[in-house]
């Protein structure tokens, strides 16, 4: 195995590791009727795969765009793939059978595709032999990016599970009106990330982890449609 295979092993597992934790914490949430593991790793795997179709599509509208117009493209790039990798390989199985499934299956593509990521930016560095960069970009993006893509995916997972007991209409609006929304969280954040600074990134990252603190209340608010669509039936 050559040097840049081995810094990629390594970026990988880097990249791998936390975002499996993240997956492992978020899935406490559906202990009550936990999803099949199969596809949960499916969904992951998807998110995954979608990394190297994104970047090419990525790279053409960096041709095209500047400034906050390049971001703004950037982040709608990435939210409607991984929307697109949810229906494609999961949203459709029956095992989606009740509201907090959307969440959950949203949230583990986007875990999926953060680990993919998150190993490309830490490789970058290690290939060129800074090993302190690599590790401080390993621990940024663990405690933002990461959740950042969690926040976002899992917006548009609130969505579909608010309405998840509705008429096809409204789901397809209130789904489409959720990736609008984590589209705005996601483009925001990168742009305020660009111009941050010292304790102002600190200041962002606690508006992520507030996100994070809002999508478990909300968590408990879908438990409960669930539970009340029982009693009704």
């Amino acid at each position: 195995m050559d040097i840049n295979s081995t810094h990629f092993a390594i970026a990988f597992v880097s990249g791998l590791i936390p975002a499996l934790f993240w997956l492992w914490f978020m899935l406490r949430e559906d202990k009550a009727r936990p999803e099949p593991k199969m596809l949960i790793a499916t969904a992951f795997i998807a998110g995954l795969l979608i990394v190297p179709l994104v970047f090419p599509v990525q790279q053409y509208a960096t041709e095209r765009f500047v400034g906050a117009n390049l971001i703004w493209v950037w982040v709608i790039i990435e939210e409607v793939f991984k929307y697109s990798a949810a229906l494609i390989f999961v949203l459709w199985n029956k095992a989606v059978d009740e509201p907090i499934d959307t969440i959950i299956y949203m949230i583990a593509i986007a875990l999926g595709f953060s680990a993919l990521e998150n190993s490309l930016f830490i490789f970058n560095p290690l290939q060129d032999g800074d090993y302190l960069n690599s590790f401080l970009t390993g621990n940024f993006r663990f405690l933002g990016a990461t959740l950042l893509h969690v926040l976002a995916s899992a917006t548009v997972g609130i969505a579909m599970a608010l309405s998840f007991y509705k008429k096809s209409w409204i789901k397809v609006l209130s789904a489409t009106a959720g990736l609008f929304v984590a589209i705005i969280l996601h483009a925001l954040f990168n742009l305020f990330i660009m111009e941050a600074s010292g304790g102002t990134v600190l200041s962002i990252f606690m508006f992520v982890w507030m996100g994070i603190v809002v999508l478990f209340l909300i968590f408990e608010k879908v438990k409960l449609l669930e539970k009340n669509h029982r009693r009704v039936l």
